[in-house]
């Protein structure tokens, strides 16, 4: 098992990379993700996962732990392989697949090229448990729900029409943030500030 690769860029594409390690080149796959944070690099590391199939040996590559963590999890996924897994991961930022797993947003699935409704629901049903733990234990929705004040929030953007992953996202920002947001308007004006935004 590999589990990093180390050494010079020699060859580099949004898909791609070769890495000489030790005269070695390496041909690593990778995301649009990794590929936005190693585009300006000349050297790098990246974490890896090796994908062993019959006719071959493939070798994917990783900027954080967190996206190969997703990408693995998401090939236990009945339906997903791992091209359709590195499509998910370039179409969308690690952390937002582990919010759209734990608020069980499907839409945002199904705008990935190749997932439909049925994959969608699986991606959920599988891996919500799994990304929970992963994040620590905790659950974005859950926290939400045990603060009245933040469950009146998003029940009034909701209204408005915003999407309820961004909506939650929005909250947790604001409270992460040095605003003060202590009364339902403040919050309001806080998280619309950062939805429209």
């Amino acid at each position: 098992m590999i589990g990093y690769v180390k050494g010079a860029i020699t060859y580099k594409s949004p898909t791609f990379i070769y890495v000489e390690c030790s005269g070695v080149g390496y041909h690593v796959n990778i995301s649009l993700f990794t590929y936005s944070k190693i585009e300006k690099l000349e050297h790098v590391k990246l974490l890896t996962h090796l994908h062993v199939k019959e006719d071959g040996h493939t070798l994917f590559g990783f900027y954080e732990a967190e996206e190969r963590s997703l990408f693995v999890h998401l090939l236990s996924v009945s339906g997903i392989g791992p091209n359709t897994a590195r499509i998910v991961l370039s179409s969308m930022a690690p952390p937002d697949v582990r919010d759209a797993i734990l608020t069980e947003d499907e839409l945002a699935f199904k705008q990935v090229k190749g997932i439909g409704a049925k994959t969608a629901k699986q991606i959920i049903l599988d891996l919500k448990s799994k990304v929970s733990k992963m994040a620590g234990g905790t659950d974005v929705t859950k926290s939400i729900r045990d603060n009245t004040l933040d469950e009146e929030a998003l029940s009034a953007l909701s209204a408005l029409g915003f999407n309820r992953n961004q909506i939650i996202k929005s909250i947790s920002a604001v409270h992460k943030s040095d605003t003060k947001a202590d009364t339902l308007e403040a919050l309001i004006k806080a998280a619309l500030k950062r939805l429209s935004s």
